[in-house]
């Protein structure tokens, strides 16, 4: 029971930070998306934690968060894709090896699926965009690369807080 209330309010504690931290925008687009200050640290760091079961709940309602406060749609798949899926397999982190590189790795291959998720919409839904010189599945290339810059951005914090966070976490678990 105790671990449940430590698990219970860390993810509370770790969804809160993440939600604050994506306000903090280094860069905005103008049709949703924009580049934080390492927003989805907490949640990598939570599942990292807890694994994936754990993980994927806390990123699930990470993403119902990222759309009712603030989110761009056009239709019910919009939703899917931008922010329950997209935001959602941050929490398959949690099933790589609990170490720095598993860390690392997970998360590369969490936030590559986000990005697969965004371009999808963008393709599918977000396409009517795409200037008429240029065909939507590339327009949706070319904007949704934000992602790739929120990556960078999530691998250093990582790497610089992983360790003294795990030692932290060892010390009050």
């Amino acid at each position: 029971m105790k671990n449940n209330t430590k698990m219970l309010t860390e993810a509370g504690v770790m969804i809160a930070l993440a939600q604050v931290l994506s306000y903090v925008k280094l860069f905005q687009l103008p049709q949703g998306g924009s580049v934080t200050l390492g927003s989805m640290v907490p949640i990598i760091l939570f599942s990292a934690t807890w694994g994936g079961k754990y993980g994927l709940i806390a990123s699930f309602i990470y993403g119902i968060f990222q759309f009712m406060f603030g989110g761009f749609i056009l239709n019910p798949l919009s939703i899917l894709l931008d922010y329950i899926i997209a935001f959602g397999v941050l929490g398959i982190v949690g099933f790589f090896p609990k170490t720095l590189r598993g860390t690392l790795v997970g998360s590369t291959i969490a936030i590559l699926i986000r990005f697969v998720c965004h371009f999808l919409s963008g393709w599918l839904i977000f396409g009517f965009y795409a200037p008429d010189n240029l065909a939507p599945w590339l327009y949706s290339l070319q904007y949704n690369s934000f992602v790739f810059v929120e990556l960078v951005i999530t691998l250093i914090i990582i790497a610089a807080v992983y360790k003294p966070y795990m030692n932290f976490k060892k010390l009050h678990h």
